[in-house]
């Protein structure tokens, strides 16, 4: 790993376009400018953006289910500053069609979201409301997968998004240093299965791929 991990090293390792990687760079540069006014993410990682934001967001393209054929929304709940969610619809286009939709119930946070879509042309669209208040009718059904860092413990994010939620949904969720005990307080009320893959970016966390949720 380089002393700086920034653009270059990034376009790199995921192997993405020098535009893609322009659309990258732009977001890098609203958040910067916005981060000021609203808190987006904590000022200590700003100079690691790069490492800490957008390679820890885009390490769950390998992990994502082919889209081809799939029917049902794609929900990234708890955007915030849109880690992981928007990180990967910006490099979705070289890889499929697919539409994210970013869940984010703060209103100054969804206006930032909406300003970075528009300027980087991301195919992403920003509901500001809140997880549990997601009806299927109005999202385009179940959830074919749902995309979260630092939303919630494991258990409540199953029981929060469960109406948005059937067996065929794929979660993928970044975690850190108690993943174990949220997997066990989970397994209390839900069987599922369940991958870990090491974090690139923390040596403590995981990337959590779960399906066949279903309620013990």
């Amino acid at each position: 790993m380089p002393a700086v991990y920034g653009p270059d090293e990034f376009q790199q390792e995921f192997s993405i376009s020098g535009e893609t990687c322009a659309r990258l760079e732009r977001y890098g540069a609203l958040l910067q400018k916005w981060q000021p006014k609203i808190n987006l993410i904590s000022n200590t990682t700003l100079p690691d953006l790069w490492q800490r934001h957008m390679r820890d967001s885009a390490q769950l393209l390998e992990h994502m289910p082919m889209t081809s054929g799939a029917s049902g929304p794609w929900l990234d709940v708890g955007s915030g500053a849109g880690f992981p969610g928007l990180v990967l619809a910006l490099l979705q286009p070289e890889h499929s069609n697919a539409q994210v939709q970013l869940i984010e119930s703060d209103q100054r946070k969804a206006i930032f979201l909406r300003e970075v879509i528009r300027a980087t042309h991301a195919p992403a669209q920003v509901h500001t409301i809140r997880v549990e208040n997601l009806v299927p009718e109005k999202m385009g059904g179940k959830a074919r997968l749902i995309t979260a860092r630092a939303f919630a413990p494991l258990h409540q994010t199953l029981e929060i998004a469960a109406p948005m939620t059937d067996s065929s949904t794929v979660f993928l969720l970044l975690k850190g240093q108690d993943v174990d005990s949220e997997l066990t307080s989970a397994a209390k009320y839900r069987k599922m299965t369940v991958s870990q893959h090491p974090s690139r970016t923390n040596p403590a966390g995981v990337v959590l791929r779960i399906t066949e949720v279903a309620r013990v």
